[in-house]
């Protein structure tokens, strides 16, 4: 009877160890084929072979804070000591969406001489923004501080993100250096500075002529405008891009609500002679990523602009 007693005890001491949190799982690219496919009744999920080259390493725990614990896949490619680094952000409106669903790019761009990683960050039904800022760059520093194992060269570090995810990854690279922006829990002596963004259909401001942001952002920003002014301003990567701005390129659907502050923000790099590239997706949806024959080409849009920043 004792041993009944100290099982449950320890069961429950378990159980309440365990931090639980909602997960939202209607963003997949199984449910974007369904919703895309009678209109665009070409495209197909793209299938990847294997490269000899590439090692998988997954579900690699890089962060822990308060018991919850956050994982990245690495996807290394070992036919050099050190390689440049593309950092996937995966989109999803701040709430859906997991890090899976950059796995077959992060494989395809890893054949091409990159070391990639999947990131794991948290969505807005467990933590609010800035949290998942947070975490991206939190990766970032344990990528940096296990360049090694990685075959990581850390002066060539990319951020790339699709759609929350790219509005993101513009966040982390135009904020570069600004200590409000890092989580000072993760102790390291690397940096979250990045050197190249990738903003794919990322939104670049949320307040704009050109921007329709609602709920979504909202929720993850905790409030709308109104409530929330501050929020909405410090979040858009229009609002911090200067002249320590990385190299960025725009890959785009041709759905204009989805590049809102763009122009603008090249127009701010262009004063500083920084360099963009921009590639709009004629006749392509949101989401379009995903699928040939636009996977195809988003990878290589990604991989020439990175080889010539990168050379």
């Amino acid at each position: 009877m004792r041993k009944i007693v100290l099982i449950l005890v320890l069961l429950t001491s378990v159980l309440q160890a365990q931090v639980t949190y909602r997960v939202d799982t209607s963003y997949t690219v199984k449910s974007t084929y369904t919703k895309l496919i009678k209109k665009y009744p070409f495209i197909t999920i793209p299938v990847i072979t294997e490269n000899k080259n590439v090692e998988q390493i997954l579900n690699v725990p890089y962060f822990e804070e308060k018991q919850r614990t956050l994982h990245l896949d690495a996807f290394v490619n070992n036919a050099k000591k050190k390689n440049p680094v593309v950092v996937m952000i995966h989109g999803g409106g701040w709430r859906s969406g997991n890090k899976d669903q950059m796995n077959a790019m992060a494989q395809e761009i890893a054949g091409k001489g990159f070391s990639c990683f999947t990131i794991e960050y948290r969505l807005s039904l467990e933590a609010k923004y800035p949290y998942g800022v947070y975490d991206v760059k939190n990766a970032i520093k344990f990528i940096k501080d296990n360049a090694k194992k990685f075959k990581v060269d850390p002066d060539k570090i990319a951020v790339l993100g699709c759609s929350s995810g790219g509005q993101m990854a513009a966040l982390i690279g135009t904020t570069n250096g600004k200590s409000n922006f890092e989580n000072p829990s993760y102790k390291s002596s690397s940096s979250s500075k990045v050197n190249a963004i990738i903003n794919v259909d990322g939104v670049l401001a949320f307040r704009h002529p050109e921007s329709s942001e609602g709920e979504m952002a909202a929720f993850w920003l905790g409030g709308s405008y109104e409530e929330s002014t501050e929020n909405w301003k410090n979040a858009s990567a229009l609002n911090n891009t200067d002249g320590n701005t990385p190299p960025t390129l725009f890959i785009n659907s041709s759905i204009p609500r989805f590049h809102a502050g763009r122009d603008d923000m090249i127009a701010i790099l262009n004063q500083h002679k920084i360099y963009s590239e921009v590639h709009t997706l004629e006749n392509s949806p949101h989401s379009f990523w995903f699928f040939q024959p636009w996977f195809s080409q988003t990878v290589d849009f990604t991989v020439n602009f990175l080889n010539k920043i990168f050379k």
